[in-house]
């Protein structure tokens, strides 16, 4: 089912999205969260909640590209579940969710400057990607998105895991100084 139907399905309220959703993009989504939590019971809670969260986004929203939508939902769910997991060795249960709940009364009030200049930084960061080759961009992206390890980009790649980290290395010092000279210091 193409990407058009399944927006439809999740507009006409109809459970079948979900079901052709995994179909399509299960094995997408769990490869993402599994490079990120690397447990399957964790992937597995995430996966439920990346569909609950497509089902309350659409509508009203419309993604043009359902891959990328579902990968960032599941992209974030999961970085959010590994930071509560590694944070409640720390912190009791019951304080990681007053945190959560005020993290989300901050992260409300975000100033109006703020978000433009968060807009600007990603428009700079993607024209710089851009700027690179086809490769230095699936492996910016692999690594800084996807969050694959070097041993897996360079399989994919087929090249060395020097190779991948030189590379890596190459391009995070060009993107630096690419923002330094829009402005941005890091």
């Amino acid at each position: 089912m193409r990407d058009q139907e399944i927006t439809e399905l999740f507009w006409e309220r109809k459970e079948q999205a979900v079901t052709e959703s995994n179909i399509r993009y299960g094995a997408y989504c769990r490869r993402i969260s599994h490079n990120i939590l690397a447990n399957k019971e964790d992937v597995e809670e995430c996966m439920n909640d990346t569909w609950y969260q497509a089902w309350n986004a659409i509508p009203p929203q419309r993604p043009l590209c359902l891959k990328a939508f579902f990968g960032k939902i599941i992209r974030n769910l999961s970085l959010n579940r590994w930071k509560w997991d590694r944070a409640g060795k720390r912190i009791r249960p019951e304080a990681m969710l007053v945190l959560d709940e005020l993290g989300e009364c901050v992260s409300g009030r975000e100033q109006p400057e703020d978000v433009v200049l968060a807009e600007e930084l990603k428009k700079e960061i993607n024209r710089f990607l851009h700027g690179l080759s086809t490769r230095e961009q699936g492996m910016f992206v692999q690594r800084y998105f996807y969050l694959e390890s070097i041993k897996s980009i360079a399989r994919y790649h087929g090249i060395t895991e020097n190779a991948v980290s030189v590379n890596l290395n190459r391009v995070r010092k060009q993107l630096k100084q690419y923002l330094s000279e829009r402005g941005y210091h890091l």
